[in-house]
């Protein structure tokens, strides 16, 4: 149940921030590695793809909700006292102003360093007669045949225009005097190709300097071959996003599997909830796709810059590493520095953490799956997939292990929105081998990111575990930063197999020794954890109340975000009893930090740049006898009511050491972290002038982890 907007005291400040502005003040930070000359060139160019990337989900999510709600007539408000309506309005305005800011980034700083650096980006009118000859037989051998003009008249419905496809609206009309009936202009649509390169090189491969056109601009000039013997009037670029909030009913479904792949059957034909036209756009184009579309003015927008600025990721990979960051090769592990050595001794030996992309995914967690794949006395491996990539190699491990007659479990996740596809050949390929694949529970999304292995040693059967913080995703690990605990702890195993058990099976737990799970028991114990410093600040107030006190109560949590009202208040509760806490969120953040009489001791900053903050570390002090955490949940309703988590202790003096010293670098960050405001905005911190060395969170833990790596092979 949503809660009724409040206020904090007497201070009229309400205590909750919108999470879809919040969302869009992440995304803000985002496009600011865009704007910051101090990114090189190219990555700047793939920020501002992927501004636009993180901007096209969003609407089609978020948007899509809001736009569902309104149409439902609902009108229950959000936690900080907003309307869907009044959200939806708030969000065009900010998402407009955004939009401003990358366009006059794009054209007055991007295109001309561009330039200057020997790539040029440019349009139809730059070409030189032999160019543009060469480009039109380049329509005709390569475009035409696969364009198909579809029009609009008594003969011809409106076409379906797929999602986030890019198409040319074009009103063309019979030639005057030919005594063709209606003379009126007709429309007409053009679909550019999405499986071709949409930023074609002009010259040969190893012309400088590069040169680039856009594949729309290609086709815009050569329309008159598709409509031959019409009269063009107009054209207009333009761009549509539908909404993917589907409702799906998981209790009435006989089999989950059709219905994810009804879901993105129906997704399809979601309702257009954005369309994207030139700021110079035809307004008879833009008022008929309007109107087909069954659009509002307030749906519509003007684009200064690139319709699609993802298109740009062809340019951000040229081979090109000066303007680039440095390449970075993540290190073994010292502890997995032998691969011929038996992985599993190695971690009964002791726990061990691995930090990715700094620690080698490839010669740890994909080692871990690939060994018991092969390993003679191993009986059986269980595995969670929520997203993997295309050529996974847990994949074919997994297959190898269960032909060799292993007892192989894999649950795959059919409901990670937009890989549902993927994920349905996954389980199918997997299930041809003789996987036993289970499609996640009814009414929960299974988010933990969790292994099992089951070995046959000289003293009986043993248990090994993987417990992370991300997907098993080869591609991703290598962009996003996420923590991985291997541990043969009785303790933590018998509770992983008991949550396994839970998954495929009936069984119903009601509790976990050592590991926090949603929805079973996380919640309740984070919330005894903050309980326990508000105790521990009784105390602490007892003896003075001394801020320098180095026993005061102190809680330091990193997450993606933080929205759970009920977790909010009892922070909120912790930081007026003298609590001190630091909160390390990526994403939105729906708490109002620093507000006297409410969240005085509460900060919250911000990690934006080179990798994707993806971990979670949550830490609590508890008098000097601190607890570490980490896992798959973020403080979100959704994570901790509404999906399968699993956060696990790291008891291990030395792996606790190194979560604090990963914490430490980011608080002491002077270059990519921002600092959240009480009204929700941000601010970056500056260096100062006289600081040397690399001062980034990304930059320093690269440093660290190839000083480690030194000494490990000296």
């Amino acid at each position: 149940m949503t809660p009724t907007a409040t206020s904090s005291g007497d201070t009229g400040i309400q205590e909750f921030l919108n999470r879809e502005l919040s969302w869009l003040e992440f995304n803000r930070r985002v496009l600011n590695e865009a704007l910051d000359p101090r990114t090189p060139l190219l990555e700047r160019v793939g920020f501002l793809a992927i501004f636009n990337s993180n901007l096209d989900e969003y609407y089609q999510k978020r948007v899509g909700g809001l736009r569902r709600q309104i149409a439902a007539g609902v009108s229950l408000r959000t936690p900080d006292g907003s309307s869907p309506r009044e959200t939806l309005m708030a969000v065009r305005q900010k998402v407009t102003e955004l939009l401003d800011i990358q366009a006059r980034c794009y054209k007055q700083e991007i295109i001309p360093a561009l330039k200057e650096a020997g790539i040029e980006l440019i349009t139809w009118q730059d070409l030189n007669e032999e160019e543009v000859a060469t480009f039109r037989k380049y329509f005709r051998d390569n475009l035409f045949p696969v364009l198909t003009p579809l029009s609009v008249d008594p003969g011809h419905p409106f076409p379906f225009i797929s999602n986030l496809s890019m198409s040319i609206g074009v009103m063309i009309s019979p030639p005057e005097g030919e005594g063709m009936g209606d003379q009126s202009p007709q429309f007409a649509r053009v679909k550019v190709p999405k499986l071709l390169p949409r930023w074609v090189r002009v010259g040969s491969q190893s012309a400088r300097p590069y040169r680039f056109i856009h594949l729309s601009q290609i086709i815009r000039h050569n329309l008159q071959d598709l409509f031959e013997g019409m009269t063009i009037r107009e054209t207009e670029l333009f761009r549509v996003t539908r909404n993917a909030d589907i409702e799906r009913d998981e209790e009435d479904a006989e089999d989950l599997l059709e219905l994810i792949e009804q879901e993105l059957r129906d997704r399809r034909f979601g309702k257009v909830v954005r369309l994207e036209v030139s700021d110079k756009a035809c307004p008879s184009i833009v008022s008929f796709l309007a109107r087909e579309l069954e659009l509002d003015e307030c749906d519509i927008y003007p684009m200064a810059g690139e319709l699609d600025y993802t298109d740009l990721r062809v340019i951000a990979d040229l081979d090109l590493p000066a303007l680039k960051n440095p390449v970075w090769t993540p290190t073994i592990p010292t502890r997995l520095a032998d691969d011929e050595a038996d992985i599993f001794s190695i971690i009964r030996a002791g726990d061990v953490l691995v930090h990715h992309p700094y620690d080698s995914f490839s010669a740890s967690v994909e080692r871990f799956i690939r060994d018991a794949a092969r390993d003679p006395k191993v009986v059986a491996i269980k595995q969670t997939l929520y997203r993997t990539s295309a050529d996974s190699p847990f994949i074919p491990d997994l297959i190898r292990a269960a032909e060799s007659g292993k007892q192989v479990v894999c649950l795959v996740e059919l409901k990670a929105r937009f890989d549902e596809e993927r994920n349905i050949q996954v389980a199918q390929l997997l299930e041809k081998a003789g996987v036993h694949v289970v499609y996640g529970m009814v009414g929960l999304k299974t988010h933990t990111k969790t292994a099992v292995v089951v070995r046959h040693e000289a003293d009986g059967m043993r248990v090994y575990a993987h417990i992370g913080t991300g997907n098993y995703n080869s591609k991703t690990a290598q962009l996003y930063t996420d923590l991985g605990l291997f541990t043969s702890n009785p303790e933590i195993t018998s509770d992983l197999v008991e949550l396994f058990h839970t998954l495929t099976g009936r069984s119903i737990k009601r509790d976990f020794n050592r590991l926090l799970i949603a929805p079973t028991n996380m919640k309740r114990r984070f919330l005894e954890l903050i309980e326990r410093e508000i105790a521990h600040a009784a105390e602490w107030r007892e003896r003075g109340s001394d801020p320098a006190d180095p026993l005061r109560p102190r809680i330091i949590a990193k997450m993606n975000a933080l929205e759970d009202v009920e977790v909010v208040r009892k922070l909120y509760e912790a930081s007026n009893a003298g609590v001190r806490i630091e909160l390390i969120v990526r994403g939105f953040c729906c708490l109002r930090p620093g507000v006297a009489g409410m969240s005085e001791n509460i900060t919250v900053m911000s990690i934006i740049g080179r990798f994707l903050e993806h971990s979670r570390i949550f830490y609590f002090f508890n008098a000097g006898k601190p607890e570490y955490f980490i896992g798959s949940a973020d403080w979100m309703y959704r994570n901790l009511n509404n999906r399968v988590e699993c956060v696990v202790p790291i008891l291990e003096p030395s792996l606790q050491s190194r979560l604090w010293q990963i914490l430490e670098v980011m608080r002491s960050d002077q270059r990519q972290a921002w600092d959240m405001q009480s009204d929700g905005s941000y601010i970056q911190r500056q260096p100062a002038e006289d600081a040397q060395g690399p001062l980034g969170t990304h930059a320093t833990l690269m440093e660290i982890a190839r000083r480690d790596h030194s000494r490990s092979t000296t």
